[in-house]
């Protein structure tokens, strides 16, 4: 199945959505909006598209009423999440944790383009496994510009077949959030800050 969700927030006004396929959008504050699956998805061979626009002026906080379970479809263990991202105004996005079961492989694909009067906060929380699992493949790449210059490259992988694979003391947990503009704040992991401005900060470990 294919997922197609466009969000776009504009000053003084409601946000413009769009959703078809397994996802809907809600608007819960003036600001605020949530996702809320419609079917069973991310399943293998599923594809879910985000695209955020987030116009000068505008605030928009994206979340989720529930985790996200991925897990493998009848033909195909993978499944994909793209998030194209526009922003120049404010936009926090922090959804519920995704959870990578069942031996699937569960790829996600993050494009920033962001403006110096930007302000972002973006949460991602993966676990490899329901209770009692420890199989499931994730990869989680950012690709973060700033004024069409580059900001961040990043990609992290857990489970078997990830480059930090080890049988012995394997990270199955991940936590990734990036600021900008700013270097210095909360966070579970320890703040990188970024040559740019911003900062991006990553804890692993076994459990969320």
């Amino acid at each position: 199945m294919r997922t197609e969700v466009l969000i776009a927030a504009r000053p003084g006004r409601r946000p413009h959505i769009e959703a078809s396929g397994g996802l809907a959008v809600r608007e819960t504050r003036p600001d605020t909006v949530h996702l809320v699956s419609t079917a069973a998805t991310p399943l293998g061979g599923d594809t879910v598209c985000l695209r955020v626009v987030v116009e000068p002026g505008a605030c928009l906080r994206i979340r989720t009423v529930a985790a996200s379970i991925a897990l493998p479809g009848s033909k195909t263990l993978e499944s994909h999440v793209l998030w194209n991202i526009e922003t120049h105004g404010e936009l926090d996005v922090d959804p519920l944790p995704t959870i990578v079961a069942a031996g699937s492989r569960h790829i996600t694909d993050t494009r920033l383009n962001l403006s110096e009067s930007a302000r972002v906060r973006l949460r991602e929380r993966v676990q490899i496994g329901r209770t009692g699992e420890r199989q499931g493949f994730w990869s989680g790449s950012v690709h973060a510009d700033l004024d069409g210059a580059p900001l961040l490259r990043h990609r992290t992988e857990l489970g078997p077949g990830s480059v930090a694979d080890d049988a012995l003391g394997a990270p199955l947990a991940c936590v990734s959030e990036l600021h900008y503009p700013d270097a210095d704040v909360p966070t579970v992991g320890m703040p990188l800050a970024l040559a740019r401005g911003g900062c991006l900060a990553t804890w692993q470990g076994d459990r969320l």
